[in-house]
């Protein structure tokens, strides 16, 4: 089986869309894949987790696949959205002095993919 991960830093609305599309196609695929928000990308649950968004309900497919891996502990911190993941019940990850670390999905066999 294949393995992605997909780490996205940016913080736009279209990117975000791209990346939940993906890892549900490639879930469908028969890959295991999770997605790992770094940088501003934690700063989009705020906006995809009101009922009035039109990707909303993407969102809440992506999140009720277990898609989201979680949030990088320090740079929600640093954007102001730990209430936002709070929230949303995704896990904080610290791993790598306070940020999420790619090298245990490399030692997993996952193939890391950044936006």
């Amino acid at each position: 089986m294949e393995k992605i991960a997909l780490f996205v830093f940016k913080g736009d609305i279209p990117c975000f869309i791209h990346v939940m599309l993906n890892a549900i196609d490639m879930r469908e695929k028969g890959m295991e894949v999770k997605v790992i928000l770094e940088g501003e990308s934690s700063k989009v649950l705020a906006e995809l987790s009101r009922g009035s968004h039109p990707m909303h309900a993407l969102f809440e497919k992506t999140k009720s696949l277990g898609l989201f891996a979680g949030v990088c502990k320090a740079c929600a911190h640093a954007m102001g959205t730990l209430d936002s993941v709070a929230n949303e019940g995704l896990p904080l990850l610290e791993d790598m002095h306070g940020h999420a670390a790619m090298a245990p999905y490399l030692r997993n066999g996952f193939q890391v993919v950044t936006f």
